[in-house]
Order: structure tokens, then C-alpha cells, then sequence
């Protein structure tokens, strides 16, 4: 389609994205079939999910309810919002920015559940009462292992869970600010010089994400022997791998879209091609990972083992007693 090397002549890739009749009316039979089976994925990924949060709803306890519903989301509803956004690329920006604040608070909700997979505030205090937190850890940390342990107090749990929790809430009020500023043609989102406030929004946006994960990691590393039973490794693995995807390379795919280093392929301008590659390859990756965590949480939630004796001086178990679950 393209006529020429870069596929920079053609009118369209200077353009805005297309609209969805314009995308529907020039897809061809790959086309089709690419758009239908993404389609698809994304509907599955969904109806699994709500499958699953009806045997959450009927079968796991109350404290658990609200934590495992939000974190297993997290990938059908990135995966809806990429189809979404696929389908209308106008909307690319508004559905970005919805799967965004849904994983800010996913991260708050995956230091809860682990809490909750101890038996809660009160029972992990009283369990870790005699442990500490290693806070020499990532994203924040890891590069300085001689940093002192941190003593296991209810200031020191709830500065853990201020510093996930500020990133949910601060998320959403900076979504909505650039959603108003944008209104008033004053934020670009591919701004990328040092007089434009996207370039800074992100940039601030970029360090609460890397203090918010900051308290999950430290009290996955304390936990992880613990919830090993409830498969806590690979939760977390899950966890991170959608982090990762939906955000990091989202965003080099968007950097390099706008540098202009993906060719244009009318309809879809540079910008907006890579915008669309990136929402398929998020469907098809939030499928996969829809498929992983129903493996993983749909499962009978029985009360954790006692806590083991120490050996060599360290506890090798650390959770609630089954009456306080």
C-alpha cells in the first residue's frame, strides 16, 4: 500500500487515525480473519473471566472476594479495552488510559491479597512479629543490599500499603486531568520535548509506578514461602509479566511509532499503526495470560498449614493459624 520506501507519500499517513467504518470497509480477507479471531480471544478472555468471578463469588471467603476478582481482571479487561481500541483507533487514548488506572489499583489489590493469604492485617502482625521486612529489594532497591532491615510494625504495614494504594488513586486523578486537558488541546500524549506536560506528567506518573511496586515486592519476598502452598510464585510471575506487557512494551512500541521508525501503511499513519500493533498484541498476550490465571485462582481456598519451626535460625513458614483464616 505503501508508495514509497517509508510509505511517507501517501496523504494518510499525515492524517488522524481512521475511523471504524473506514477500517471495516477496507479490510481484506487476511484482514478479516486477523480482526475476527482477536475478536474472539478478547470475548473468551471476558467470558472467562466472569466465569470465574461466579465460582470466586460462590466458593472463596469474603476477605479474599474483592483481591482475587480485581487481580484476575486485570488481564480481560486490557485485553477488552486493546480490542476496543483496535476496532476504534480515535479511542486508542481513552482505552489506554482505562487499562492503565484498572492496573494501578490491581497493584494496590495484589498487596491485599497476599495479606489476606496470611489472614489478614492482624494475623501477619502477630506472625511476623519476630521477622523483618528486607527492604533491599526491586524496583526500587536492589542495588543496595546493605540497607537495614525493616522491624514488622503497623506503621510499617500500612506505609506498605500507602505506597501502593498512592499510585491508584494518583493514576486515575492525572487520567482524568489529561483527559481535561485534552478537551482543551493542551496535552498531546506523544509529546515528547521538555515545554509540553505530557513529557512530565509521564515522567512523575513513571515514579509512583516504581514506589508503588516497591511495597509489593518487598512483602512478596517476605511472603513467598509462606503462600507457597497457594502458588504465590507464579501469581506474581503472572503479575509482572502483564506489567510488563501492558506497559512497557506498549510504551516502546508507542515511542517507536512516533519516532516514525514503524513505516506507515494507509489507513494507519506511523503513529496509529503502531498503536494498533500494539493493541493486537495485547489481546492475543492477555488471552494467554487469561488462561494462565484461571489455572491458578480457580481453586479450593482451604486454610494455609501452621506455621513450620525455624531451621538454621530462620522461619521457614510464616502464615495465619487456620481459626484467624
Amino acid at each position: 500500500m505503501d508508495s514509497g520506501p517509508n510509505g511517507t507519500s501517501d496523504p494518510s499517513c499525515t492524517q488522524e487515525p481512521p475511523l471504524a467504518i473506514d477500517i471495516i470497509t477496507k479490510l481484506d480477507t487476511y484482514g478479516i480473519i486477523t480482526y475476527s479471531l482477536l475478536t474472539f480471544m478478547a470475548t473468551v478472555s471476558m467470558l472467562v473471566f466472569l466465569e470465574e468471578c461466579a465460582y470466586i463469588y460462590k466458593k472463596v471467603p469474603v476477605n479474599k472476594k474483592s483481591p482475587i476478582i480485581w487481580v484476575n481482571g486485570a488481564a480481560p479487561v486490557i485485553g477488552t479495552m486493546s480490542c476496543l481500541g483496535m476496532w476504534v483507533p480515535r479511542a486508542t487514548m481513552f482505552t489506554d488510559m482505562t487499562s492503565a488506572c484498572y492496573f494501578a489499583i490491581v497493584v494496590f489489590k495484589f498487596l491485599i491479597l497476599m495479606l489476606e493469604e496470611v489472614g489478614g492485617d492482624e494475623a501477619f502482625l502477630r506472625r511476623a512479629s519476630k521477622h523483618k521486612l528486607r527492604i533491599s529489594t526491586g524496583p526500587c532497591c536492589c542495588c543496595c543490599p546493605c540497607l537495614p532491615h525493616a522491624a514488622i510494625t503497623r506503621r510499617s504495614l500500612f506505609l506498605l500499603k500507602l505506597g501502593s494504594f498512592q499510585f491508584a488513586v494518583l493514576k486515575t486523578a492525572f487520567t482524568i486531568l489529561s483527559i481535561v486537558l485534552w478537551t482543551n488541546e493542551t496535552y498531546n500524549r506523544t509529546g515528547m520535548t521538555a515545554d509540553e506536560f505530557s513529557l512530565w506528567m509521564n515522567l512523575f506518573v513513571g515514579v509512583l509506578t516504581i514506589i508503588a511496586l516497591w511495597p509489593v515486592a518487598i512483602t512478596f519476598m517476605h511472603l513467598r514461602i509462606a503462600l507457597r502452598t497457594v502458588k504465590i510464585i507464579p501469581k506474581y510471575a503472572l503479575y509482572q509479566l502483564v506489567l510488563i506487557l501492558s506497559q512497557l512494551q506498549t510504551a516502546i512500541i508507542n515511542i517507536l511509532a512516533v519516532n516514525g521508525t514503524i513505516a506507515c501503511s494507509p489507513p494507519f499513519s506511523s503513529m496509529a499503526r503502531g498503536y494498533m500493533m500494539s493493541q493486537q498484541l495485547l489481546i492475543l498476550e492477555m488471552f494467554l495470560i487469561t488462561l494462565g490465571s484461571r489455572l491458578l485462582y480457580r481453586r479450593q481456598y482451604d486454610p494455609l498449614p501452621e506455621e513450620e519451626e525455624e531451621q538454621g535460625g530462620e522461619t521457614t513458614k510464616m502464615v495465619a493459624r487456620t481459626s484467624s483464616a
